[in-house]
């Protein structure tokens, strides 16, 4: 059993033994997250869905508001904040992925008196900002640094993020990390936004990476905000006869994109651990509005990690596992 999964396993025990507690109120936690279709937040949701399992021990409730699309991010999730108050609930785990859009709704629910924690997107600072009790996720820019200081370790001069969610916050933080650490480093990298229609359409990617490449044979890194999105870039790079030729990094896993790196045709990836966002987010809420309880640590980060052909085979016993 991995490290990862004894941690897990040992927070759900550690949980049931307090389940016989008097709780002055049961949480009833509202988390409002992305499309269940979509990998990433797949693992986002089981982890929902296993934290459920000690709320509803001590007579709570979870439930999950997730988006229909990802068109208009900001408002659709500001609008899930606000059905959240008035569904009554006592907590509420929510990204802050576009916060001109989003803070107004968050600050509304922490005046409402429900307690709040920022997961997957934003930031401690942003948390205080809003009232929230903690931030649990990556450092996006953090993350993204490492990412481009890691194309330049592997000789990549000319890097470009493609950024199929312009204007998310959180997207927007892993760009400019990117672009930080590769210029940081003596070379050089940009953004390549695309619509936010092109998010999941694997064939605008493919074709923007393309013809990205094509356009300028400098560009020797390519990084994906989304493992989704990686599966499409390889199909551009394959295109554009740039496998080995051009570096090619993601945030994120998932089984396509763990397999390129064990077989070499991609460079890297960059772990946030979903799972874990989601199962402390909704545990450490439940247990703050049950019995007082505050973690000490702010924010509570869960990345960045960097998985290659240096530890490819640990990361994938840990998938096995169910851990990543």
């Amino acid at each position: 059993m991995s490290f990862s999964m004894r941690a897990v396993r040992g927070l759900l025990a550690g949980a049931v033994v307090v389940l016989g507690a008097s709780s002055v109120m049961a949480a009833n936690i509202a988390v409002v997250g992305g499309k269940t279709d979509d990998e990433f937040w797949s693992r986002i949701k089981k982890g929902v869905d296993d934290a459920r399992l000690v709320v509803e021990k001590n007579g709570g409730s979870v439930s999950y508001l997730q988006l229909q699309t990802y068109d208009n991010l900001g408002p659709d999730a500001a609008q899930l904040v606000r059905t959240a108050i008035s569904q009554g609930v006592t907590g509420i785990v929510v990204p802050d992925w576009v916060p001109e859009a989003e803070d107004e709704a968050i600050k509304a629910a922490v005046a409402a008196g429900i307690k709040v924690i920022l997961m997957n997107a934003g930031n401690i600072d942003k948390a205080r900002e809003l009232g929230a009790i903690n931030y649990v996720g990556s450092d996006e820019y953090t993350a993204g640094k490492a990412g481009g200081e890691y194309f330049a370790s592997k000789g990549a001069k000319n890097v470009i993020c493609v950024n199929t969610l312009p204007g998310a916050a959180n997207q927007e933080a892993r760009c400019k990390g990117v672009i930080d650490g590769i210029t940081g480093k003596g070379g050089a990298g940009k953004q390549l936004p695309l619509p936010a229609t092109s998010f999941g359409d694997q064939t605008a990617i493919a074709e923007a990476v393309k013809a990205t490449l094509l356009q300028d044979d400098t560009i020797d890194g390519v990084l994906n905000v989304g493992a989704s999105d990686a599966d499409a870039a390889a199909s551009g790079i394959a295109q554009a006869n740039k496998v080995g030729k051009v570096a090619h990094g993601t945030f994120d896993l998932n089984a396509s994109g763990l397999a390129r790196i064990k077989d070499g045709s991609q460079t890297f990836a960059i772990d946030q651990q979903p799972y874990l966002q989601s199962l402390l987010g909704v545990s450490l809420l439940a247990s703050h509005i049950d019995y007082g309880t505050n973690l000490p640590t702010a924010p509570v980060l869960t990345g960045p990690g960097i998985v290659d052909a240096a530890n490819i085979d640990a990361t994938l016993a840990g998938v096995k596992e169910g851990a990543r």
